[in-house]
């Protein structure tokens, strides 16, 4: 037993100091701060897997200046918090919000198991600009068109400021017996490096709340003025790069807000603000949908002839399709964790509508290989491409991949870096190999175009689409 009762700070994805709710609030009370982080094994998520061992040897790296540490237990979240609360004897336990709908389950379980005994649980706001029930029609609905919904949370305000970090911590020096076995701060990260798939992600990224504001900042003073003009080009270094940071809570929307907001004049200025909108907005449609990684919101699409592909599945994800714009953005995610949204939206369309591929197997797909996966954003844009979501693109609308390569990549670098069996092609030639004869190495289209697109179109056309879609 610790002699003076702690309380406890669950960090889930929320691996920062700075802004954080949970952790001042429990640093005010006065008492001795016992920082926990309760491992689970996340079926299929490899990538992000690898983020939050990384994640957790920063987090605790940032508070051991301060005296303390991360501790790290393993195990059903419901049997280990009531279970170190017990061993501590903790008279309070604070968190962040979280909002998918198994967290939430297990969160309001919790609440109420450790109400019984007497021990308060306490959550906080953190993770968006406004929580999924806050923005709701004038009927109490939710919104299903990303438009309104803005317009609706702007008028709103987001006007929360973001918290300063502690200055100072009182840490718990729990005593071993009697708490659940805990997990070395670095064990993921050695079980993930033995692998030997996560060289790319070494590379290209760098967990942690200080690499968090160094992206901020380098967007900030370079690409926030030509963000709208520049980001759907995934050649061009256009993009902020926030997305995996925001994921797990090393940097907050409220701070994001703050600074960008900071620089009134910038051109990107009101385009970059709607696209945390529209991470905002993904968490409502997940709050409203449960089901939104199972279920096709638009029922109709019950009945669509998908169809069981396991090679052209493995083509696709291993980037070996023949049309190189998907390939590139298959292999950016395989080698480092992430994509360009524009090569994102191109690549799934692909799969949905040239291969006719069910969107769900998309869907795991991210969420094994994707850092920054997250179930409401993965979960609502694969339905978008595939148009059985809210506010989804039609259909019977295909993204042609080469019109596509043609117009953002036009000199083709950004193919050239991720399949560099074309680098030779002119820049005419590397967005159709195969007009130029094909070359050694590289596969020829597993699919024609014209050929995919009828198929598709008669698919739709099944379900009582438009004959002429």
């Amino acid at each position: 037993m610790i002699v003076t009762a702690p309380v406890v700070v669950w960090f889930r994805h929320d691996f920062r100091l700075a802004d954080n709710a949970a952790l001042t609030a429990a640093v005010e009370t006065g008492a001795p701060v016992l920082c926990i982080h309760i491992l689970d094994d996340a079926a299929g998520q490899v990538a992000a897997r690898w983020w939050l061992g990384r994640a957790l040897e920063s987090f605790d790296a940032a508070l051991r200046p301060l005296g303390g540490g991360l501790h790290v237990f393993h195990g059903p979240a419901i049997r280990v918090l009531p279970a170190v609360v017990a061993a501590t004897g903790a008279r309070a336990v604070f968190w962040n919000r979280r909002y998918d709908p198994e967290g939430r389950e297990t969160d309001t379980r919790l609440k109420a198991m450790l109400k019984e005994r007497g021990t308060p649980a306490h959550s906080f706001a953190g993770a968006l600009l406004h929580e999924p029930w806050t923005v709701r029609t004038r009927m109490g609905q939710p919104y299903h068109v990303f438009g309104a919904y803005w317009r609706a949370a702007c008028q709103m305000g987001h006007e929360r400021p973001p918290l300063p970090a502690p200055e100072r911590i009182a840490f718990a020096t729990p005593d071993p017996a009697g708490l659940p076995p805990t997990v070395e701060v670095g064990a993921i990260g050695r079980e993930m490096r033995a692998t030997g798939w996560t060289a790319g992600l070494e590379e290209a990224w760098m967990p942690g709340e200080a690499a968090a504001q160094e992206a901020l900042e380098q967007f900030l003073d370079g690409l926030l003025e030509d963000y709208a003009r520049d980001r759907d080009f995934p050649a061009r270094p256009a993009t902020s790069g926030l997305s995996p940071f925001l994921c797990w809570g090393h940097i907050t929307p409220a701070q994001i807000r703050q600074a960008v907001v900071a620089r009134p004049h910038a051109a990107g200025l009101a385009k970059f603000m709607a696209e945390l909108g529209w991470r905002d907005f993904a968490w409502s449609v997940l709050f409203a949908c449960p089901d939104l990684l199972s279920r096709n919101l638009r029922p109709e699409f019950d009945a669509m002839a998908w169809r069981r592909d396991r090679e052209g599945l493995r083509a696709w994800q291993r980037g070996r399709t023949g049309y190189p714009l998907v390939d590139a953005g298959m292999r950016q995610l395989w080698r480092t964790g992430w994509m360009h949204n524009r090569v994102r939206m191109v690549a799934a369309s692909f799969l949905v509508k040239h291969l006719l591929i069910d969107w769900r197997e998309g869907e795991r797909w991210f969420a094994r290989t994707l850092v920054d996966y997250d179930p409401a954003s993965n979960g609502m844009n694969w339905q978008w491409v595939a148009g059985t979501g809210v506010e989804a693109a039609p259909f019977f609308r295909m993204m042609n991949p080469l019109i596509q390569s043609r117009k953002f990549d036009p000199s083709g670098a950004y193919i050239r870096a991720w399949v560099p069996e074309l680098a030779g092609l002119s820049d005419t030639q590397i967005h159709a190999p195969w007009l130029a004869g094909g070359v050694a190495g590289y596969p020829a289209p597993i699919v024609v175009h014209e050929a995919a697109r009828e198929r598709a179109l008669a698919a739709w056309r099944a379900l009582g689409g438009p004959a002429d879609g």
